[in-house]
């Protein structure tokens, strides 16, 4: 029970000490560009764009929005897979209140002409040709390998978090940052366990999770109590003490 109320002083205190844990993840462009010129953007210069897949994950950007920010997110009409599809890699499961049709016909133009835009607190459909700002998602590997906590110290120096992954998207998109040899086959993120449950240090929620096929360590870790992100796209529980390289954001 004591070690149980300390981890929950140590996490009280990580969170306390990040005043802002989604103000790197996600960029807000003040530039006016098309959609398809608005990805490209944020591909060359940071992660990918933007992806909205749960409630949750909406919760927490609505944070970063703010109410008052406007532009582009990656939703669109993938033709090949004939479904609707995140820039990032996901297909549609969550979509606000988004008229979405469930089927649609490959040659309508109109339709596959329109992409997603966050006005204020919601979703809108604009045409795909018009100039908006837009949000990209940032994630910034590290190659240097440390431990877990001197990872996290490294990551709040640079006024970032270790990072927290909402979504498979999210996920997609921090193993297509890691492919490199420049980084060891696993590397740190933010997820931690502490007083009986795993959480991420950032604060934020947890609606998705992508375990080691067979991992059964996490259900009750002992010494294993740090995750790490393969390069296979898994989470695997690891002993904190040892030296990964990590992602920012």
């Amino acid at each position: 029970k004591a070690t149980v109320r300390m981890e929950r002083i140590v996490f009280t205190l990580l969170i306390a000490t990040n005043a802002c844990c989604w103000c790197e993840k996600y960029k807000f462009v003040e530039e006016n560009k098309n959609w398809p010129d608005a990805r490209k953007h944020c591909m060359d210069n940071f992660t990918d764009f933007l992806a909205l897949t749960s409630e949750e994950e909406e919760q927490v950007f609505k944070k970063f929005a703010n109410n008052d920010k406007n532009g582009w997110i990656g939703l669109y009409w993938d033709k090949p897979s004939i479904k609707w599809k995140w820039s990032g890699g996901e297909f549609v499961t969550y979509h606000n209140n988004l008229d979405l049709p469930a089927n649609l016909a490959g040659t309508d133009p109109k339709r596959i002409a329109e992409n997603a835009f966050w006005t204020s607190s919601a979703w809108q459909w604009r045409s795909g040709d018009d100039r908006y700002n837009f949000f990209c998602v940032n994630m910034v590997p590290v190659a240097e390998e440390k431990t877990w906590e001197d990872a996290l110290d490294h990551c709040r120096e640079k006024n970032t978090d270790l990072l927290s992954l909402l979504s498979l998207t999210e996920s997609l998109m921090g193993q297509g940052e890691i492919q490199s040899s420049d980084y060891t086959e696993q590397v740190w993120i933010g997820l931690r366990y502490l007083g009986n449950s795993w959480m991420w240090v950032n604060g934020d929620p947890m609606p998705y999770e992508a375990w080691q096929e067979g991992d059964q360590d996490h259900m009750c870790p002992k010494l294993r109590r740090c995750v790490a992100l393969t390069k296979q796209g898994a989470w695997e529980s690891r002993d904190c003490q040892e030296k990964h390289s990590f992602i920012c954001a």
